[in-house]
């Protein structure tokens, strides 16, 4: 390990033994900022330095220490609400990327042998401009695509780019995360999201969602909160998460039905009147035929769907009648219904719609639409406004529901294997192993003529490309100011925290702005970053500069207030318990029971095969960080889970080593027996199995989640149904 880096043994001490955090034990955290300080060798050149963690989508704020130039401490930064002066174990360990001596260094070629060979700037740039203008010359600029997983720049930067050249297929991993979570909600609402007011709630359920493995700090704090305040807790998933430290209850549902849960438990809120009627009135449309389709939903209905007694059905519904509205089921994410049913866009709609019921939108401890700040106007004439693109993207049509912002990522697949994508571009994105079947998606891609691949390490997606372009780690590069909503909304700053540790690495700005140039539509981006980022922030009434010596500046201004009836920002401009674009899109307009694609046999030995995050990890973004995986090593993190009782029968001991298989794939595995899982299913952590074995660390660890699923997509709404797949289970040697 590079000299600049924390050692394992740091990292460990340094964040309040992470191993513990790995059982669900509690928060990870190094001292607060002004501990640091008081630490602070004083006789060698010490900096601090504001910057956003890039472990996962929250890119929590922090302080990073740095020590005659080296990464020593890194301290949460208390002002930005994501962290709240914490970080959770993967923002420690992920550091570490910087120094990984797995970096991608320079920019490659895939020469006729299929072998990667090393070539300069000047030449990748120019070859790939040279493609991309003959894919437009011949097929068009609809030809073209990105997929992005959205950081401060490159989600600017790839869709400045994608559409100077014409294009309007730019999509984010959402499809293989919270797309059918998103787009349900906004036909319910017209908002993407919410946030459930934890710390201040009588009770609050979560839908296969658990703060303690995600990890936000400040979602572990308000949990934590919320349990000493004696709020009701629940936990409904097929697994028993690590929240269960501070849940009162949990509720081992079957995989796939937590909306015949929801209906159920709307169905006795609506037949005892013990919903918010005057509420419902005055802000909804829809709601009679709504309850005309779920009258026969009841709880011993219920109960043959999801395996949870009818009487416990009932008692939730009750226990939420009694708090609302300081009540509601949280949003989730990519959990339950973020992308993981043939029902999951139906399962979103039907949540608001049970929180409506509630009448807890703004309230106390209720469901909350937090404010944010956005950067404002600038001047046309230093940042030209890119041509409109008329066009539709791929995959809008076919999947009307799918929210424009993310799209169907893997409908750009379909169209690559049908020749109608020809050239992809890929930024931060590991979509070939991570999103979807991995075989099926080589498959397609290697029928583009031109495939690019923008990332910080040989991903499996790297592995498939024409060219791959490094980037620097996110410690060495500057990017646009990130916008967040809270309470109180701040606009944040990643800074450049080191040295640019591999010369011939770029950021995303750069490299982005150079393809431009190369494709001949570089007049739209006659600026840098810094320029962009300071007129972002004075369109706000900042500065960069000020940004830079403070790391987060809050708008107390926007400051949340409690009670406003929020605007719902949809064709009724009212919550909708009916939706025309969902019925025009071949779904009930309201929501009722769709069942899932696939159930098991219990007879013939099948699960239904689960995933989820584990607090060490993020998917495959973190796997190949050494500190991370030596934990996952010490504790066998990378089994499977198999229900005590199944495992009993099937003659399998804890730390056994099976055979996993479907049709699709097979592998052996180790396996943990506990009782902490719903007899129907296994569970599989999702970060494993990686086969780019340019990924010293990661490669050959476990299996790989998407080995194991389908290619397939949600009806209306485009997600990728990961959890839509059966496995079977045979311990080696029998």
């Amino acid at each position: 390990m590079s000299g600049h880096a924390l050692t394992r043994r740091s990292f460990l001490v340094g964040s309040a033994g992470v191993a513990a955090v790995a059982a669900g034990a509690g928060l990870v955290s190094l001292s607060v900022r002004g501990e640091a300080d008081a630490d602070a060798e004083t006789d060698k050149r010490t900096e601090v330095v504001h910057s956003l963690c890039n472990s996962c989508s929250s890119k929590c704020g922090y302080y990073a220490y740095v020590v005659d130039g080296e990464l020593t401490k890194l301290i949460g930064d208390e002002a930005h609400p994501n962290a709240q002066g914490k970080l959770c174990a993967r923002g420690y360990g992920y550091s570490q990327i910087a120094y990984s001596p797995d970096r991608l260094t320079d920019p490659m070629k895939k020469n006729e042998n299929g072998e990667f060979e090393v070539i300069g700037w000047d030449q990748a740039l120019s070859e790939i401009g040279q493609k991309v203008n003959d894919i437009i010359a011949q097929y068009g600029p609809e030809a073209l695509a990105m997929v992005q997983d959205p950081r401060p720049s490159g989600k600017y930067y790839t869709k400045r780019f994608m559409n100077a050249l014409g294009s309007p297929n730019v999509y984010t991993h959402g499809a293989a995360c919270n797309l059918s979570k998103e787009s349900g909600f906004t036909q319910a609402i017209g908002a993407a999201n919410f946030e459930s007011d934890v710390a201040n709630s009588k009770m609050t359920m979560f839908i296969g969602r658990s703060y303690a493995d995600a990890i936000r700090p400040s979602s572990v704090a308000a949990l934590q909160q919320a349990h000493e305040n004696g709020a009701h807790i629940v936990l409904v998933d097929p697994r028993l998460n690590n929240s269960i430290a501070f849940a009162d209850e949990w509720v081992p549902i079957n995989p796939g039905t937590d909306l015949a849960l929801i209906l159920a438990m709307s169905n006795v809120l609506i037949n005892r009147d013990l919903y918010d009627a005057e509420y419902v009135a005055a802000n909804s449309v829809g709601f009679d035929e709504w309850a005309s389709a779920i009258a026969d939903y009841t709880p011993e209905w219920a109960e043959g769907i999801t395996g949870i007694p009818a009487a416990d059905i009932e008692r939730l519904a009750l226990e939420f009648a009694e708090a609302a509205p300081a009540a509601s089921i949280e949003p989730s994410w990519r959990g339950a219904f973020g992308c993981s049913y043939a029902n999951s866009g139906e399962t979103a709609r039907a949540l608001c719609l049970f929180n409506t019921l509630l009448g807890c939108w703004n309230q106390p401890g209720g469901a909350l639409f937090l404010p944010s700040v956005k950067a404002g106007d600038l001047d046309p004439a230093k940042f030209p406004e890119v041509p409109k693109v008329e066009a539709k993207m791929w995959g809008a049509e076919e999947y009307p529901l799918a929210l424009s912002s993310m799209g169907t990522n893997l409908y750009v697949a379909e169209m690559a294997k049908e020749g109608n994508v020809k050239g992809l571009f890929f930024y931060n994105s590991n979509m070939a192993a991570g999103y979807s079947n991995p075989a099926q998606l080589a498959e397609d891609f290697a029928n583009l003529d031109l495939m690019v691949v923008v990332d910080v390490q040989m991903s499996e997606t790297a592995m498939l490309a024409d060219y791959v372009l490094p980037e620097c780690s996110y410690l060495e590069r500057r990017e646009l100011p990130e916008f967040v909503g809270g309470r109180v909304p701040v606009v944040s700053l990643r800074d450049q925290v080191l040295e640019v540790i591999h010369p011939n690495t770029r950021p995303a700005d750069v490299i982005f702005t150079q393809l431009a140039e190369a494709c001949g539509v570089g007049q739209y981006f006659p600026f840098t970053v810094d320029e962009l980022a300071d007129a972002q922030l004075r369109s706000v009434g900042t500065s960069l500069d000020e940004l830079r010596q403070v790391g987060t500046i809050s708008f107390p201004e926007k400051a949340y207030a409690y009670g406003k009836v929020p605007e719902w920002k949809t064709p009724t401009g009212k919550i909708q318990f009916t939706s025309e674009a969902c019925e025009a899109a071949g779904l009930s307009a309201c929501p009722v029971w769709v069942e899932p694609q696939v159930m098991p046999n219990e007879t013939v030995g099948e699960f239904r095969l689960i995933g989820g995050k584990q607090a060490i990890h993020t998917h495959t973004q973190t796997a190949n960080c050494e500190p991370l995986m030596d934990i996952t090593k010490s504790y066998g993190l990378d089994r499977i889970w198999i229900n005590a009782e199944v495992a009993e029968r099937l003659g399998i001991a804890d730390g056994d080593e099976v055979v996993l298989s479907n049709t699709m794939a097979e592998g052996p595995i180790k396996v943990k027996v506990t009782e902490r899982i719903n007899p129907t299913a296994i569970y599989m952590p999702s970060h494993y199995g990686c086969k780019s074995p340019d990924q010293h660390t990661a490669y050959g660890v476990g299996l790989n989640f998407m080995d194991f699923v389908p290619f397939h997509m949600e009806p209306a709404y485009g997600s990728a149904m990961t959890q839509e797949t059966l496995v079977s289970v045979q311990k080696v040697g029998e």
